[in-house]
């Protein structure tokens, strides 16, 4: 039985996707194991969150650290210590700046449907507010691997929500939101497969 394959998980927020990805893990949904969570600041629901799961966390503000180039070269430290294979991202809104190591390796979640509705600026009720300022009749959610820049790294998957009559961007995102606790454990399901089919084939050859 090989082991459960090591994750690092950044977050700016209350860190909902996080437990979730936990109990995905716990129902055996996913061959993985948050190894860290590393939150960018201070006071947020995360650390909580992760206190009460259980699941070391840390914090590493930008700021303190010197700007993104020493928080990025900080979080891929720390994830070569934990022996991650990959990094995840959820509701982290900066850019991180890529080891070359790494590329490939850093996946993230963004609410809607990319290439729409991302880049700089797009975040939480901000995308969905565009959404149906457009006047779109369906919404969703990517996950996708990260690149240098917001929201334009290769797709992984897709998952997709109605905008229904009357919505307004509350509603919208919690129902784009139900769509990401499906979709981020199906990528990483995914994800993980894929190293796990990979070896075997280096293996066999």
């Amino acid at each position: 039985m090989t082991a459960a394959t090591p994750i690092v998980v950044l977050v700016s927020g209350s860190g909902r996707s996080v437990e979730n990805l936990a109990q995905a893990i716990a129902h055996g949904k996913i061959d993985a194991r948050i190894a860290r969570v590393i939150a960018d600041r201070p006071g947020i629901g995360a650390i909580e969150r992760c206190q009460r799961l259980g699941i070391p966390c840390d914090v590493l503000e930008p700021k303190t650290l010197g700007g993104m180039a020493a928080f990025s070269h900080a979080v891929f430290e720390r994830a070569r210590v934990e022996r991650a294979r990959w990094i995840v991202l959820l509701g982290f809104l900066r850019l991180l700046q890529l080891d070359d190591s790494w590329r490939g390796r850093v996946v993230n979640i963004h609410p809607a449907l990319l290439p729409d509705f991302g880049g700089k600026g797009m975040w939480g009720e901000h995308v969905h507010r565009a959404v149906l300022a457009a006047g779109r009749t369906e919404s969703g959610c990517t996950v996708h691997l990260v690149d240098d820049v917001y929201d334009r790294g290769r797709v992984v998957l897709q998952r997709r929500v109605p905008v229904l009559p009357g919505d307004t961007a509350e509603t919208l995102a919690a129902r784009v939101f139900e769509a990401e606790q499906q979709a981020m454990p199906d990528a990483l399901r995914i994800l993980i497969e894929g190293d796990a089919r990979a070896a075997g084939a280096k293996a066999r050859n």
